[in-house]
């Protein structure tokens, strides 16, 4: 695979850029810029190179299949002109913004850029063939392009038209396709989760969050990977009903019960459960808070690990030379319920010598909350990129189109 590195003779040449701008925003404001940020390196390696950079990314959903005028809100709040002008005090340089993302308005954008310029196009999510990677509309964005780069790692497991059509198309007519600093790094601490050698044993997975159902490939696939995988989070109260204890109020997905009774069954003794919750009588506005332990009364829910499974999962944790967490232990949007995933955090942090991966979404999110972002070896961009990247040993659309 090439990276950005390798890319030669770029001077004057039209870099496509597949960028991941989905930022967090509010009144039209920016609440943080970490994913403009990350781009920053790959951006000014190719400018210092003299190409015309051509950035394209995404922004928040736009669902064509709605009324006109819901669809017309969707674009109006997901409206990606908010990021030029940070991005450009970013870079010291102008970027220049297209608020267009097809036709003759985009071409003569394009073919108006100097070497080392910078054009921000429109939201891709505006038009309905993105997401279907529409070969039209993929022809058209790669027609004026000498050249194609992947750094949207969180938009790497989507074949759409910016991640996989394009560089589909440059590839066939013998044109350089490669990875940005960014995705070049998140594969490389990725692959070592996947292709696990001996020196990185005990590998520990921690896994939380809601539903079981939504992690059912990345369990099958950690279980051939993994010594332990400690359970934590909402998705821990289906496999506690399907070894028959009480769960109360708390998220089960009866659906899912066979596969927790077989996983625990061919997981023979890797999977860890907890041993106690912290229970609430409700979500929101409970008046009664307590600690049980394996049965969940009748009228209560599970809202964070208990202080015994935090002794057990942080004895586990100790153990690893290598760790792979996604997923909160709890609720830990609400003050009362943020001890379990601030007992993981430190757990993770008090390792010597061992390779610790929190895999993006709620855990990204948490450890940043916490102070622990710089506790991890490698804090990935892409929640449901890094979750796939294991289930599929390695392998996404966007990243495997580039080799």
């Amino acid at each position: 695979m090439l990276t950005v590195e390798n890319l030669k003779n770029i001077k004057g040449k039209v870099v496509v850029v597949r960028v991941d701008f989905n930022v967090p925003q509010a009144d039209g404001k920016i609440r943080d810029d970490n994913r403009v940020r990350a781009a920053l390196p790959t951006i000014k390696k190719l400018v210092s190179e003299g190409a015309r950079v051509v950035l394209f990314s995404h922004l928040g959903k736009v669902k064509h299949k709605e009324e006109p005028g819901v669809v017309a809100k969707q674009k109006a709040k997901n409206n990606l002109a908010i990021v030029a002008p940070r991005l450009g005090e970013l870079l010291g340089q102008e970027v220049k913004f297209l608020p267009e993302t097809r036709g003759e308005a985009y071409v003569k954008a394009v073919k108006a850029l100097k070497d080392g310029e910078v054009l921000l196009v429109q939201n891709t999510r505006y038009e309905k063939g993105e997401e279907k990677n529409d070969p039209e509309l993929a022809k058209e964005w790669a027609s004026v392009a000498d050249a194609y780069v992947m750094d949207a790692f969180g938009s790497a497991h989507r074949a759409h038209a910016s991640t996989y059509g394009i560089p589909e198309i440059l590839k066939k007519e013998g044109k350089p396709v490669a990875c940005g600093y960014l995705v070049e790094k998140e594969i490389a601490n990725l692959m070592r989760c996947v292709d696990v050698k001996k020196e990185d044993r005990p590998y520990v997975a921690i896994l939380g969050g809601l539903k079981v159902s939504d992690k059912i490939k990345v369990i099958d696939s950690l279980l051939k990977k993994c010594d332990k995988i400690l359970i934590g989070g909402a998705m821990a109260y289906t496999f506690k009903k399907a070894m028959g204890f009480e769960t109360g109020l708390s998220p089960v997905e009866d659906d899912q019960l066979d596969y927790a009774r077989n996983c625990l069954k061919e997981a023979k003794g890797k999977i860890v459960l907890p041993v106690d919750s912290v229970v609430t009588d409700a979500f929101e506005g409970w008046t009664k808070k307590e600690v049980v332990g394996d049965n969940v009364p009748a009228g209560f829910q599970g809202m964070d690990i208990g202080p015994k499974t935090e002794v057990l999962f942080a004895n586990e944790i100790a153990k690893a030379k290598m760790v792979f967490w996604n997923g909160p232990m709890g609720v830990f949007e609400q003050k009362d319920f943020q001890s379990g995933t601030i007992a993981i955090c430190k757990a993770v942090a008090g390792l010597k010598g061992a390779f610790s991966v929190c895999g993006g979404g709620d855990s990204a999110a948490a450890i940043k909350e916490f102070g622990y972002k710089e506790s991890f070896s490698h804090v990935s961009t892409g929640g449901g990129a890094s979750l796939e990247m294991i289930e599929n040993d390695g392998h996404l659309p966007g990243v495997d189109i580039l080799k």
